[in-house]
């Protein structure tokens, strides 16, 4: 039995711009991270404060990377998905 690709694949045009969006996109993140790590190493009381509808600012910037994080994922794949487009019709 032969277990061949689905689809046949080729080199990626588009993986040099991929991996520089995905880059920044990381150093982006984690510098949100470290500074969510920074508040907690330095300043840990400041996460009880209730910042928002009563949850305190460990909970709300928590769920906030979360968010953060997915948003990031949504305009990596919107930007990757526009510029292998407009690569492919210039071929």
């Amino acid at each position: 039995m032969l277990h061949e690709p689905a689809s046949q694949s080729g080199p990626d045009a588009s993986a040099d711009y991929k991996m520089r969006i995905g880059v920044w996109m990381f150093l982006l993140y984690a510098a949100i991270y470290a500074a969510f790590v920074a508040i907690n190493l330095l300043k840990p009381l400041w996460m009880e404060k209730t910042v928002f509808l009563g949850l305190n600012l460990a909970v709300v910037f928590g769920f906030g990377l979360i968010v953060f994080a997915l948003i990031e994922a949504l305009i990596y794949n919107h930007m990757c998905g526009t510029h292998e487009a407009d690569n492919k019709g210039g071929e």
